[in-house]
């Protein structure tokens, strides 16, 4: 688990990187942090996890019927990053001493061969904040869900609860969307494709210069 610690860090810090610029702004901020601490964020989400099991038949029950497809690519985000995460650590394990943490990734990744996940990974994500900006047009939707804290709290839902409700927040706040999601779409594109296809030496190079420009 130490590895996959250290992975899901090391993206973190290069999702900082790579957003530092939208982060400083006002009306991207809320935006660029609910990205980093509910998709890319290396927070334990077992709770969440854990909660996915009952999520169809408590949608049906409890949540507008409005959120459905949310919560389904929230679902499949999460096992899709969880289950890359987890591999990218077991090649990370393998590799030889030596390595810096960026060479010792970029090899992790490449091992994976997981070019066409990555790119699900990524349409999910954009198909997400898609229907993020659709459902903050519906001022009702966003009244329903926060009187649903305590229906959500009792049925031990709480941790979708609090997705919905930071997402629907951050959405508010971008108004048009559009070019908050291409700008992700366009930079996350850049680095699948020096990841995979530049010189290990560059592509290792551009990743740890991208990450010293982050916090630890």
């Amino acid at each position: 688990m130490t590895a996959v610690r250290t992975v899901k860090r090391l993206q973190a810090r290069r999702f900082r990187s790579t957003y530092a610029d939208l982060a400083r702004q006002a009306r991207s901020e809320l935006a660029v942090r609910f990205f980093l601490d509910e998709l890319y964020g290396e927070h334990d989400f077992s709770r969440r996890d854990e909660q996915f099991g009952r999520i169809a038949g408590a949608l049906e029950r409890l949540f507008p019927a409005a959120v459905g497809q949310l919560a389904v690519d929230l679902a499949e985000i999460h096992a899709l990053t969880e289950r890359l995460d987890h591999a990218l650590a077991s090649h990370w394990l393998a590799l030889p001493d030596g390595l810096s943490d960026a060479e010792r990734y970029v090899q992790a990744w490449r091992l994976c061969s997981a070019r066409d996940e990555r790119q699900r990974q990524l349409a999910v994500v954009q198909h997400m904040g898609q229907e993020l900006q659709r459902l903050t047009r519906m001022r009702s939707l966003r009244l329903g869900l926060r009187m649903m804290r305590k229906p959500a709290e009792a049925a031990g839902l709480d941790a979708l609860q609090h997705f919905l409700e930071n997402g629907f927040d951050a959405f508010a706040a971008l108004g048009d969307a559009s070019s908050f999601l291409q700008t992700i779409d366009e930079r996350e594109t850049q680095w699948i494709g020096i990841l995979f296809d530049a010189p290990l030496s560059d592509a290792s190079h551009r990743l740890d210069e991208e990450m010293s420009r982050a916090s630890p």
